[in-house]
């Protein structure tokens, strides 16, 4: 008897917590109470749209056409016919958005939906369809903000992505395969995620609601109803969900939005300090206990807001603004969020000891060089020197060719084919001397050594 009391005092907490998070108790035949999200996807659905873009390429002419004796035998001599010119051609791809701001019409998406397109066009659950505006994108964190004039929209109310944690609920809206709006559920797997490769600025939400092509800029949302990601990318080694998605979190890619609405474009600040993730032997080095995760900083550009603030080489940054950074993407990621002239609270462990240090967002070193990274180097992230001359190895993407080259994040390349090089324009001169086989003098960990890049 008391197992049984047991028993429906648990599915009375169960019932009673799923009904907190915006869950519909419908009744079956028999007048039992079932839990439902039918109500609150009655209000998220209308706001997630689905996105055909149009773009016009020039298809390739048959070459044989320009031969004067192949114009005679298939009789279009002295002809004026369209194939002896160019024809253009009209392709479609589909993709899924979401509606954010109903009185304006903006709605945001995935840069790489609307890439290269000539016109987009939104579809809405009601049957509307309408011609959108590109307002901005932000190629880095794939985000692009679109606007129509329409009336009578609903819109999806913002969470905060910062308050995810592992194992909550989600629900994922979308296009997938064009079929037309799609529903899937499932839990967050995994936070902060980085090193994908697939964007600039990496710290994804990893969930298993099934995400498929077509998904791409549609909504993550929580059983509340409110928007926390937007989906963006899959892990699909069979072209199909195999239940790894991944979902820009909604506090990053609004505050792309905002400074999109705000100025047309992203500009995004630095601390002016350059990074390596930490190493088994950095944290024995480091003394750092077991499980204790941080970036180190490995050297500090003079006259900047981290000098000034009084960071130091040698510096573990364990948190930003009092989240957790594990990694040198992540900690890019928490930074790019941020505008020039914000302030943030950087913890960090030095010499055994935490402190917490407030610093000022600066503005990002941008080179003006017109340049272009060889394929040998594709993949490859650099970063000018903060202490010396050379050129930093901020990143190498998984699985690029400049991820088998041999550099490793951290190393400090001062010599292209045999010339010193202090800033990119050196680099990218010195790299027009020899394409096919690179020779890079490098420091690494203070030992200098070449790599032959073939």
């Amino acid at each position: 008897m008391s197992l049984l009391k047991n028993l429906v005092f648990l599915l009375f907490i169960c019932s009673f917590s799923l009904e907190t998070y915006g869950a519909l108790p419908l009744s079956d035949d028999s007048g039992n109470k079932l839990p439902s999200l039918s109500s609150m996807l009655k209000k998220v659905n209308p706001a997630v749209v689905n996105i055909a873009t149009f773009s016009t390429n020039n298809q390739a002419q048959n070459p044989l056409m320009n031969d004067p004796f192949f114009r005679k035998f298939f009789n279009q001599r002295g002809r004026n016919m369209p194939e002896m010119q160019k024809p253009r051609k009209r392709r479609q791809s589909a993709g899924s958005g979401v509606i954010v701001d109903a009185a304006d019409g903006i709605i945001m998406t995935n840069y790489h939906v609307v890439k290269s397109s000539d016109e987009v066009r939104v579809s809405l659950v009601d049957g509307r369809e309408f011609t959108a505006e590109i307002k901005g994108v932000d190629p880095e964190l794939d985000i692009a903000i679109l606007k129509v004039d329409a009336k009578n929209l609903s819109e999806v109310k913002f969470g905060n992505s910062n308050k995810l944690d592992v194992g909550d609920f989600v629900v994922a809206i979308g296009n997938p395969f064009g079929l037309g709006q799609t529903v899937t559920t499932g839990i967050v797997s995994a936070l902060g995620r980085t090193g994908l490769g697939i964007e600039g600025y990496e710290n994804f939400i990893q969930t298993d609601a099934s995400i498929n092509p077509g998904n791409s800029g549609g909504a993550l949302v929580s059983l509340k109803g409110d928007l926390i990601g937007i989906n963006t990318a899959i892990i699909a080694p069979s072209g199909g969900n195999v239940g790894i998605g991944f979902a820009i979190p909604v506090n990053m890619a609004k505050a792309s939005m905002d400074q999109i609405l705000k100025t047309g474009e992203v500009k995004r600040g630095q601390l002016g300090i350059s990074i390596q993730d930490i190493t088994p032997e950095l944290r024995q080095a480091f003394s750092l206990k077991n499980g204790q995760q941080g970036v180190l900083v490995t050297g500090v550009a003079e006259n900047s807001q981290a000098e000034e603030a009084g960071l130091k080489a040698g510096d573990v940054i364990t948190a930003i603004d009092g989240r957790p950074t594990s990694s040198g993407g992540q900690l890019r990621s928490q930074i790019g969020i941020k505008e020039v002239g914000d302030k943030v609270k950087v913890s960090l462990i030095r010499e055994g000891k935490t402190k917490k240090i407030i610093v000022g967002i600066g503005e990002q070193q941008t080179s003006s060089v017109d340049g272009k990274m060889p394929p040998l180097l594709e993949g490859i992230t650099l970063e000018k020197s903060p202490k010396s001359s050379g050129l930093i190895v901020a990143d190498l993407q998984p699985n690029s060719p400049a991820a088998y080259t041999g550099l490793r994040p951290g190393d400090l390349i001062v010599g292209v084919n045999r010339k010193r090089v202090q800033d990119l324009s050196d680099f990218y001169d010195a790299i027009k001397l020899s394409e096919r086989s690179i020779l890079l003098q490098i420091s690494r960990n203070g030992r200098p050594m070449y790599l032959v890049v073939r």
